[in-house]
């Protein structure tokens, strides 16, 4: 029988399975310390627990961690890993240094059942759920986990779908007797699945970004067929129960002039921009209607060609247009920088099908 890793138990876990190992209660907290503090490779380095107890944890548990077994660098500086999970398969998880911010893009799942038309884990099918332990093996595996200012839930998979782990796992990231990390270095993003998406958001104070894509429910649907569970009309009325996520009454300046941005928990939506089918004014003005009142930014987002996908990327000029006039009717737009294409670990081309064979 494998051992079970001790990397994504909580402090009342780890406290529960030094009890019933027969060690104090407190031994719990030493090994939370170890784990999340220090980030030990073997049980053995922990050496305030004695010799006696370590030999009776190491016949029962591991530390869990998996190390990549391949690393890509892009021409833009983008690394993307290759970490192996705990039912064989392996995922993709992407580094991205910008200046004196790193951002790491986990995975969730092998693959996605959400199946949106313009992602390449969607074509890849659904092959399972990481636990508690793979999600957070990407970053106590990571070389440079010691430089991550952000980490972003973008990678394969749909958080929402694995949301007791995903939750799990912030929990880790987050608590006192974890990494400690602020929830506002931290993004989870969803296409919006019903039921899920409300949870995550009373129980997680992590920044929320929804897949968004079309603000028109036939073409959404086209796009993303989860728009058939829960459609970006639900989503929205959904958010807007929620004061955090909603400007104040009084308020009519553009979301980058407010008071509250850079404390508020924050509210984003992901836009892939596609060359005729997305871009328009139309587009634009359906999108100031339906989250009017939010308090909310926008990513612009190049489409990167997949193939058997018969979609374009906008032009640079359209996505300006669009920019600017999203920004001018009070939703603050960005246009995202495209990273590690060369390397296919730019949005939407993680995939790991082939390795997975």
């Amino acid at each position: 029988m494998p051992l079970q890793p001790l990397i994504g138990m909580t402090l009342q876990e780890l406290k529960d399975a030094a009890k019933g190992l027969g060690m104090p209660a407190f031994t719990g907290g030493q090994i939370a310390k170890w784990l999340y503090g220090a980030g030990v490779s073997s049980i053995d380095e922990m050496t305030n627990i004695s010799k006696k107890n370590r030999e009776i944890l190491s016949e029962h548990y591991c530390i869990g961690r998996m190390e990549n077994v391949c690393m890509q660098e892009s021409r833009d500086g983008t690394k993307k890993y290759l970490f192996p999970v705990s039912n064989g398969k392996r995922v993709e998880t992407v580094f991205i240094p910008d200046g004196d911010r790193a951002t790491l893009c986990v995975s969730c799942q092998v693959g996605c059942k959400m199946n949106c038309l313009f992602c390449q884990t969607g074509k890849q099918g659904f092959e399972g759920s990481l636990t508690a332990a793979d999600i957070l093996n990407q970053i106590y595996a990571l070389p440079e986990r010691d430089q991550l200012t952000n980490i972003v839930f973008m990678g394969q998979g749909e958080p929402m779908d694995n949301l007791d782990n995903v939750l799990k796992a912030t929990e880790v990231l987050t608590s006192d007797w974890g990494y400690a990390w602020s929830p506002r270095r931290i993004t989870v993003s969803s296409v919006g699945v019903k039921d899920k998406l409300k949870r995550f958001i009373e129980e997680s104070d992590c920044h929320v970004a929804i897949s968004l894509h079309s603000p028109i429910h036939e073409q959404r649907a086209m796009l993303m067929p989860a728009e058939r569970g829960m459609s970006i009309a639900d989503v929205v009325r959904l958010l807007k129960t929620y004061p955090e996520f909603c400007k104040k009454q009084h308020e009519n300046t553009p979301w980058d002039t407010q008071d509250n941005v850079s404390r508020q928990r924050r509210l984003s939506f992901e836009y892939i921009v596609f060359d005729g089918l997305n871009d328009s004014m139309t587009h634009a003005r359906e999108i100031v209607r339906l989250l009017r009142g939010l308090n909310c930014r926008i990513n612009l987002i190049r489409f990167h060609s997949i193939p058997n996908v018969d979609l374009k990327t906008s032009d640079e000029k359209k996505m300006e247009t669009m920019r600017d006039y999203l920004t001018s009717h009070g939703i603050f737009t960005t246009i995202r920088a495209s990273r590690g294409q060369d390397i296919f670990a730019a949005c939407g081309l993680l995939n790991t099908s082939t390795s997975n064979k």
